[in-house]
């Protein structure tokens, strides 16, 4: 890796402590801290959480939070825009982190600068769960055409092959796109100990399942897209079957409140654990026990859940959307529910080959070893490599759209 003193601003909605931090987040720390390490000036620029620092420097890494939700983007802008002509603060490169709306960071920098618009998935069918219609309809228009006349000059990263797809044909994106994937997911380090989350704590219901029915486990963001309302039906589902089934949900988020009421109405308390928020070492505890991980996105751009799990030697039932398609190895690392498929039919269809012991030793080393084909130093190199070239070209626009970590499977 070679990036020497490159001045590169990370500009990310939030950083990965804020409280609803995801995986775009943990994407974004793991490249900046990485090309930190190997001599670059980097500032992450995201929004503020309430109690977090303005200001504060982690790994060589220099945080710097302006505004909340929405007000992050025009603040962003115009902090870029006041340091474009100033020789000590301006940037050489920035990579620009579209989490359904992108910064639009082109408009503030001189054309020179060399812009990555990272998508980590397209957004234009979630628009509609989360705004009013008029503001989804504004929101896929910022996505689409405004965005692709913003970085016409420049280019995108996607972190998968099904978003790079979805790029090209949803969002009628034409120009300079590469594929650099995830790593490997590890905790994040430094500021952790400086800005903690309240509820880490291992879980008092994190104790082996008694009964000798599977324990199943889901590890995501309490979001609507994420439909999470699946796993009470899946597990009304297979109740009769395994008594003493759980199924352990792992994490936090708006619909958190509504999950819980849920649990309580179908009666299901004894079998769906939502344990919230859990510290890393408690939630590889419960998902390494688990025979099965699930889940019931309509849609990611990879699926880090998948990849630790996999890590753990534990396979994933998901459906066969964008992301998930890439991050599942149908057959081998999980199973995908495709259109015609119901979720619980595949589930079990899954326990009942995870019942035979060579079956599921079999899949755990195949999943520890498509794990293993993801790292992040790797990702940073590929990184690191798309920047020096770019900064020395004066553009991130290239005909080579080859910046791949993983060929094994990718190409």
């Amino acid at each position: 890796m070679s990036i020497g003193t490159t001045r590169l601003a990370v500009v990310n909605w939030r950083d990965p402590w804020h409280p609803a931090a995801g995986g775009a987040e943990r994407y974004a720390w793991e490249v900046a801290r990485r090309l930190a390490a190997e001599g670059a000036q980097v500032r992450y620029v995201t929004s503020r959480a309430r109690g977090q620092q303005r200001r504060n420097r982690v790994e060589g890494v220099e945080f710097v939070r302006l505004g909340g939700r929405f007000t992050v983007y025009p603040l962003v802008l115009l902090w870029m825009f006041l340091r474009r002509r100033s020789r000590r603060s301006s940037f050489d490169a920035v990579i620009d982190c579209q989490n359904g709306i992108p910064f639009f960071t082109p408009w503030a920098l001189p054309r020179r600068v060399p812009v990555f618009c990272v998508i980590h998935h397209v957004h234009d069918a979630q628009f509609g769960l989360y705004f009013p219609r008029w503001m989804a309809w504004f929101g896929r228009v910022l996505e689409g055409p405004v965005s692709r006349w913003a970085y016409r000059r420049h280019a995108y990263v996607c972190v998968s092959p099904s978003t790079l797809s979805a790029v090209r044909e949803r969002l009628g994106w034409t120009g300079s796109a590469y594929v650099v994937p995830n790593g490997t997911v590890s905790p994040p380090t430094g500021s952790v100990q400086e800005e903690p989350r309240p509820e880490e704590t291992v879980p008092a219901a994190a104790q082996e399942n008694p009964g000798g029915d599977p324990d199943l486990v889901c590890v995501t963001r309490l979001v609507p897209h994420k439909r999470i309302e699946r796993l009470l039906d899946l597990a009304e589902h297979l109740k009769p079957r395994y008594p003493g089934l759980r199924l352990n949900v792992i994490g936090d988020g708006p619909e958190a409140a509504g999950f819980a009421a849920e649990i309580v109405r179908r009666d299901l308390g004894e079998t769906v654990i939502a344990h919230g928020y859990v510290s890393e070492e408690a939630k590889s505890a419960l998902v390494a026990r688990s025979c099965l991980h699930l889940s019931t996105s309509q849609g990611e751009g990879w699926g880090l859940s998948v990849i630790e799990a996999a890590a753990l030697g534990v396979p994933t039932v998901a459906y066969d959307v964008d992301g998930l398609r890439d991050a599942v190895r149908d057959g081998v690392t999980g199973w995908l529910a495709h259109s015609d498929e119901d979720l619980a039919g595949v589930v079990e269809r899954a326990l009942k080959e995870l019942a035979d012991p060579e079956r599921r030793a079999e899949t755990a080393a195949a999943c520890r070893e498509w794990a293993g084909a993801f790292d992040w130093a790797r990702t940073a190199e590929r990184w690191a490599e798309l920047i020096a070239a770019s900064s020395a070209a004066g553009s991130s626009s290239s005909d080579a759209d080859r910046a791949l970590v993983v060929r094994r499977r990718y190409g």
